[in-house]
Protein backbone atom coordinates (compact mmCIF):
# COMPACT_ATOMS: atom_id res chain seq x y z
CA UNK A 1 0.00 0.00 0.00
CA UNK A 2 1.34 3.45 -0.78
CA UNK A 3 -0.76 6.51 0.22
CA UNK A 4 0.78 10.05 -0.29
CA UNK A 5 -1.47 13.26 1.48
CA UNK A 6 -0.53 17.08 1.46
CA UNK A 7 -2.17 18.99 4.10
CA UNK A 8 -1.36 22.84 4.45
CA UNK A 9 -1.69 24.36 7.97
CA UNK A 10 -1.51 27.86 8.68
CA UNK A 11 0.85 27.58 11.98
CA UNK A 12 4.12 28.26 12.98
CA UNK A 13 6.70 25.11 11.64
CA UNK A 14 8.01 24.59 14.77
CA UNK A 15 4.55 24.42 16.42
CA UNK A 16 3.41 21.59 13.79
CA UNK A 17 6.83 19.84 14.54
CA UNK A 18 6.22 19.56 18.35
CA UNK A 19 2.39 18.09 17.78
CA UNK A 20 3.86 15.48 15.42
CA UNK A 21 6.90 14.56 17.68
CA UNK A 22 4.44 14.05 20.35
CA UNK A 23 4.84 9.98 20.71
CA UNK A 24 0.11 10.36 22.00
CA UNK A 25 -0.74 11.74 18.77
CA UNK A 26 0.90 9.23 17.15
CA UNK A 27 -1.30 6.48 19.01
CA UNK A 28 -4.45 8.63 18.40
CA UNK A 29 -3.76 8.57 14.41
CA UNK A 30 -2.26 5.04 13.76
CA UNK A 31 -3.60 3.51 16.91
CA UNK A 32 -3.21 -0.04 15.25
CA UNK A 33 0.28 0.37 14.37
CA UNK A 34 3.72 0.17 16.50
CA UNK A 35 6.09 2.82 15.40
CA UNK A 36 9.57 2.91 16.32
CA UNK A 37 11.52 6.65 14.83
CA UNK A 38 14.29 5.15 12.54
CA UNK A 39 14.96 9.35 11.38
CA UNK A 40 14.36 12.46 13.79
CA UNK A 41 14.33 15.12 11.34
CA UNK A 42 13.62 18.20 13.98
CA UNK A 43 10.76 20.41 12.48
CA UNK A 44 11.19 18.65 9.01
CA UNK A 45 9.61 15.87 10.72
CA UNK A 46 9.81 12.21 11.26
CA UNK A 47 9.95 8.82 9.80
CA UNK A 48 9.49 5.21 11.59
CA UNK A 49 9.25 1.93 10.23
CA UNK A 50 5.59 0.28 11.65
CA UNK A 51 4.53 -3.02 12.27
CA UNK A 52 1.02 -4.14 13.78
CA UNK A 53 -1.57 -3.64 11.23
CA UNK A 54 0.79 -2.99 8.36
CA UNK A 55 4.40 -3.39 8.09
CA UNK A 56 6.83 -1.14 6.37
CA UNK A 57 7.53 3.01 6.73
CA UNK A 58 5.37 6.43 7.27
CA UNK A 59 7.13 9.36 7.29
CA UNK A 60 5.20 12.98 7.90
CA UNK A 61 7.85 15.81 6.24
CA UNK A 62 6.64 19.53 7.08
CA UNK A 63 8.05 21.34 4.64
CA UNK A 64 7.58 25.17 5.86
CA UNK A 65 5.56 26.99 3.07
CA UNK A 66 4.26 30.90 3.51
CA UNK A 67 3.06 31.52 6.66
CA UNK A 68 2.42 27.70 7.18
CA UNK A 69 3.53 24.24 6.48
CA UNK A 70 3.20 21.80 4.30
CA UNK A 71 2.27 18.65 6.27
CA UNK A 72 2.97 15.55 3.83
CA UNK A 73 2.14 11.93 4.80
CA UNK A 74 3.97 9.29 3.11
CA UNK A 75 2.80 5.89 3.86
CA UNK A 76 4.65 2.63 2.34
CA UNK A 77 3.18 -0.62 3.91
CA UNK A 78 1.37 -3.86 3.19
CA UNK A 79 -0.81 -6.04 5.85
CA UNK A 80 1.10 -8.44 7.56
CA UNK A 81 -0.43 -11.23 5.75
CA UNK A 82 -1.50 -11.17 2.06
CA UNK A 83 -4.47 -9.72 0.77
CA UNK A 84 -6.76 -9.33 -2.43
CA UNK A 85 -7.15 -6.27 -4.60
CA UNK A 86 -9.78 -5.60 -3.59
CA UNK A 87 -9.44 -5.75 0.31
CA UNK A 88 -6.31 -3.79 0.04
CA UNK A 89 -7.86 -1.06 -2.09
CA UNK A 90 -10.83 -1.01 0.76
CA UNK A 91 -7.68 -0.90 3.49
CA UNK A 92 -5.82 1.86 1.48
CA UNK A 93 -9.14 4.38 1.18
CA UNK A 94 -9.85 3.24 4.69
CA UNK A 95 -6.33 4.87 5.74
CA UNK A 96 -6.47 7.84 3.56
CA UNK A 97 -9.68 9.16 5.00
CA UNK A 98 -9.26 8.09 8.50
CA UNK A 99 -5.99 10.22 7.87
CA UNK A 100 -8.22 12.93 6.44
CA UNK A 101 -9.97 13.25 9.43
CA UNK A 102 -6.65 12.97 12.01
CA UNK A 103 -4.98 15.67 9.81
CA UNK A 104 -7.86 18.65 9.56
CA UNK A 105 -8.81 17.82 13.24
CA UNK A 106 -4.60 19.16 14.00
CA UNK A 107 -5.78 21.62 11.40
CA UNK A 108 -8.40 22.90 13.17
CA UNK A 109 -7.10 22.98 16.92
CA UNK A 110 -3.51 25.16 15.06
CA UNK A 111 -5.45 27.54 13.16
CA UNK A 112 -8.12 28.08 15.96
CA UNK A 113 -9.02 31.77 15.46
CA UNK A 114 -8.02 32.74 12.50
CA UNK A 115 -10.42 33.90 9.69
CA UNK A 116 -10.00 31.72 6.15
CA UNK A 117 -7.23 34.03 4.10
CA UNK A 118 -6.15 35.28 7.34
CA UNK A 119 -2.10 34.89 8.53
CA UNK A 120 -1.05 33.61 11.27
CA UNK A 121 -3.17 34.50 14.72
CA UNK A 122 -0.01 34.24 16.59
CA UNK A 123 3.39 32.72 16.21
CA UNK A 124 5.84 31.24 19.43
CA UNK A 125 7.90 33.70 20.79
CA UNK A 126 11.21 33.98 19.89
CA UNK A 127 14.12 36.01 18.66
CA UNK A 128 12.69 36.96 15.36
CA UNK A 129 9.59 38.39 17.25
CA UNK A 130 10.02 42.50 17.31
CA UNK A 131 6.56 44.05 17.98
CA UNK A 132 6.51 42.57 21.38
CA UNK A 133 9.52 44.05 22.53
CA UNK A 134 10.12 47.08 24.15
CA UNK A 135 12.36 48.75 21.86
CA UNK A 136 13.95 50.98 25.09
Amino acid sequence: MDLVDETFVVAHPEVVAAVVHDRDRWRAWWPDLDLTVFMDRATSGLRWTATGALVGSLELWLEPVRDGVVVHLYLRADPPQPVDRRRADRLRRRRALDWKVSVNALKDELEAGRRPGEPRVKDPVGPADTESRDPG
